[in-house]
């Protein structure tokens, strides 16, 4: 057993144990032999492989932390880290996709269904026969979440739901989506609600694809609601619920999005070595050159920085601990690390950075989604000031 950090003066004690090891090389060989080979062209055509996501499902890596009872992998969030990071290694856009299936949808109906709702749900989310998507954000209210339009009013035993959702992950291909809704006053915390919305109820369908700068084989729409009738069986604890419950999944996303964001950090250094190693100019390795070796100095630095914050907040939400401010803190970081990494991979590259036929300039366009979704780094930087001057 490898220790990373023990008796820090946080109490944090990780280390890797043989399982993580086992299931970090299941995730790296799965990439390397069923992403690897795709990513440009899933990229150009904006394809979003459903059959892949399915093949991960019957790996476990769709419902990484759902427990063996409904059809999970029952793990705990380092070995969560370890699949996104893994993947998004390899291609940002697919770690984003099964993040968000872990995270959002799969992860709110695993923390706030009732029993029923559950075994309903969970066992196709959790082998990925049926895929998640997870509604907050509106066209006018994206950081502002109190402020949402759609609105879900009660009719006998259904909820009437209007209104529209954007950039929501999933959106078109998804069978199933975890809906924030208004069924209170707009601007209050207590008026929001979850409801779980399957695909084919009448009134519930897609907009637009996105056409997107980076994560485009991750599929991205709008979610339409016109006079849509959801049987109130499915609203998630109760009514009033929905932001505090959305607030809490955020905290266990944003340690997804910080994953992803070291995953694409990981990759792209990855390159800039390798390619480092490979150029020669007067005579001798690119990499031989101070200008060249210090910035991989300070990428390798930030990594594992990122890497350990990201550890820490996945060892709180284990150990079932308050994460707001570590998780926070990882996706504030491990984001604007995946962001610098990524720029600099393309300035060693040079003029081949700036081309589709080397990897780096995908990492480049992927890593920026990492410091706007889920929370912007202006949003973290709000939750961990507030954190810390409590």
């Amino acid at each position: 057993m490898e220790s990373l950090l023990t008796d820090s003066p946080a109490g944090f004690n990780l280390t890797i144990d043989d399982n993580q090891k086992m299931i970090g090389q299941m995730a790296r060989d799965f990439a390397e032999k069923h992403i690897r080979p795709h990513v440009m062209e899933w990229d150009e055509t904006q394809h979003f492989p459903v059959d892949l996501f399915k093949q991960l499902g019957e790996l476990g890596m769709m419902s990484v932390f759902v427990p063996e009872e409904y059809g999970g992998s029952g793990f705990g969030y380092f070995e969560y880290v370890t699949v996104i990071s893994e993947i998004a290694r390899v291609c940002g856009a697919i770690g984003l996709s099964v993040a968000a299936h872990n995270s959002l949808c799969t992860g709110h109906i695993l923390a706030f269904g009732n029993e029923q709702q559950k075994q309903r749900w969970l066992p196709k989310l959790a082998t990925a026969e049926w895929i998640g998507a997870w509604g907050l954000t509106e066209a006018n209210t994206g950081s502002d979440a109190m402020g949402m339009n759609t609105t879900a009013i009660l009719d006998g035993d259904y909820y009437i739901v209007n209104g529209s959702k954007n950039w929501i992950t999933h959106g078109k291909s998804g069978n199933v989506a975890v809906v924030m809704v208004r069924t209170g006053e707009k601007g209050d915390s207590k008026g929001i609600s979850a409801l779980v919305i399957e695909k084919g109820t009448p009134g519930f369908t897609h907009g637009k694809k996105e056409n997107k700068l980076g994560m485009r084989a991750s599929e991205t729409t709008e979610l339409i609601f016109d006079n849509c009738r959801v049987p109130k069986e499915n609203l998630l604890g109760l009514e009033g619920e929905g932001f505090k419950q959305a607030m809490k999944v955020l905290d266990g996303g944003r340690i997804s999005i910080a994953a992803l964001a070291l995953g694409i950090a990981k990759g792209a250094f990855e390159a800039a070595v390798a390619y480092s190693k490979e150029r020669k100019q007067f005579g001798q390795a690119i990499s031989n050159f101070q200008g060249i070796s210090f910035k991989l100095a300070d990428m390798a630095t930030e990594i594992e920085a990122a890497e350990l914050l990201i550890m820490q907040a996945a060892d709180l939400k284990n150990r079932r601990q308050p994460v707001t401010k570590q998780s926070a803190m990882a996706k504030y970081y491990a984001s604007e690390v995946a962001v610098r990494t990524a720029t600099e991979a393309v300035q060693i590259f040079g003029g081949y950075g700036y081309t589709k036929d080397f990897p780096v300039e995908k990492y480049y366009r992927d890593a920026k989604l990492c410091t706007i979704g889920e929370g912007t780094s202006e949003i973290q930087k709000i939750v961990i000031s507030r954190e810390v001057l409590k």
